[in-house]
């Protein structure tokens, strides 16, 4: 068993330094909620667009008993028109009807909400920090997911990425303590975060590949047999929380439907010529989504299907610029393909205010050798870095069968906070050291 990581740094682990923790760890958060809610009061008159349309007035029609309907269909039609949806996953809907219940059903009301729900990743990023480093580096942490504006920015433009600080941090979180103490209990715990940070974004079910399997097998305290009850546990906390909407879906559309129906449509947005060469390589486009042939008497599902099917011949007519096609949406995405280019397409397409995408591409240039180093001590210290790893593959894996773009990243940038905060707690230690005045 690992000695906890405040007794390893040398720490005050004791109640009063606990008190003064989680007081400071209240003021970064009452910070980050503050430059949120600064950033929703500067843009008041905002109105939802694209994605951002489809998650409010989606959540408003849950709230009004309607179920999960198209929402652009049934606003563009009188009388409404009701088709049945899955084109995003559930999470964040969920999270947004909440507040529509509540009655905060304008859009508004919904962003304020957005960035109470952001906000709440602070402590827990802090929680994750304190269990891989000490409490300097969950202090840190906290500090650095309160001000980086590639995390915050979401919040005010009510995207589902609002939720990935707490989801991902919250399966982080889970993933140290099972590695502290693996069990059946603790890996259904493992497998249940899992499965909600599925329920909000589609690539992180690859989190039970990339982190649970990696931790039922390392977890060395167990025999063989415990580590396959504890993988099961795992499977079942999976399962118990993905598997009612995966059962919702199958029972309403024609195909077979698991998280969402999306794939398809993005698929065929991201494949086509423009897409492929020229200034808009490795990104998507609208017109290539509308180029495809729409069947107006077949559900999501089977129009899905034939989005993926007049992506996947286009793949397959021009497979020698797959690679480079690739290595461009992985450079969008991690920000050394035409960054530039790439913070106006968010600016002006998205609707990410300019100047704070520049600040945070900056500071996420600064972050990158902070990360490495971040990572080295953690390896060197023996604290499992494969939770951290695994959140930047689901981000890979996301990118190279879609396209770049910088939100695409928002999970991984919680793995670049904790390892940029590891690095920054060392360099604080060593500094206080240097400046300690010996004893006579």
């Amino acid at each position: 068993m690992q000695a906890p990581v405040d007794t390893v740094v040398g720490q005050d682990a004791g109640p009063k330094g606990s008190g003064r923790w989680w007081t400071w760890v209240a003021a970064w958060s009452s910070l980050g909620l503050a430059i949120r809610v600064a950033a929703v009061l500067g843009t008041a008159g905002k109105q939802p667009v694209g994605d951002a349309f489809f998650y409010h007035y989606e959540a408003n029609l849950l709230a009004a008993g309607k179920g999960f309907i198209n929402p652009f269909l049934y606003f563009e039609h009188i009388p409404h028109e009701v088709v049945k949806t899955a084109a995003f996953p559930p999470g964040f809907v969920f999270v947004l009807t909440v507040a529509s219940l509540a009655g905060f059903k304008s859009f508004f009301a919904q962003r304020i909400w957005c960035c109470v729900v952001g906000a709440a990743g602070i402590p827990v990023c802090a929680a994750v920090g304190r269990d891989i480093s000490g409490r300097r580096a969950g202090l840190i942490a906290a500090f650095l997911v309160a001000v980086y504006p590639n995390i915050w920015m979401s919040d005010p433009l009510a995207l589902s990425e609002t939720l990935s600080p707490v989801i991902v941090a919250v399966v982080l979180l889970f993933a140290y303590r099972f590695w502290r103490n693996p069990g059946l209990r603790s890996g259904f715990w493992l497998g249940f975060c899992i499965g909600a940070a599925a329920l909000a974004r589609d690539e992180l079910s690859l989190l039970g590949l990339f982190v649970l399997v990696p931790a039922a097998i390392g977890a060395r305290s167990l025999a063989r047999s415990g580590r396959l009850k504890a993988f099961a546990a795992g499977c079942a906390g999976f399962v118990v929380l993905v598997g009612p909407w995966v059962g919702y879906n199958m029972s309403r559309f024609t195909d077979p439907v698991f998280i969402s129906t999306g794939f398809g449509v993005t698929l065929a947005s991201a494949n086509c010529a423009s897409t492929w060469s020229g200034p808009y390589e490795g990104y998507w486009s609208m017109p290539c989504a509308l180029a495809v042939p729409v069947n107006p008497h077949v559900d999501e599902s089977v129009q899905g299907s034939i989005d993926q099917a007049y992506a996947m011949r286009y793949i397959k007519a021009h497979l020698g610029r797959l690679p480079v096609v690739t290595a461009a949406r992985l450079g969008r995405a991690f920000g050394f393909y035409r960054p530039i280019q790439q913070i106006q397409l968010d600016s002006a397409i998205e609707t990410r205010p300019y100047h704070w995408a520049l600040a945070g591409l900056f500071m996420y240039y600064a972050m990158l050798p902070l990360a490495v180093v971040g990572f080295v001590l953690m390896r060197r210290r023996a604290v499992p870095v494969y939770p951290l790893v695994a959140v930047g593959l689901t981000v890979v894996a996301a990118v190279v069968v879609s396209f770049g773009q910088t939100r695409f990243r928002s999970t991984f940038e919680i793995s670049l906070v904790l390892w940029s905060a590891v690095a920054l707690e060392a360099f604080w230690g060593r500094v206080s050291a240097s400046w300690a005045v010996p004893s006579p």
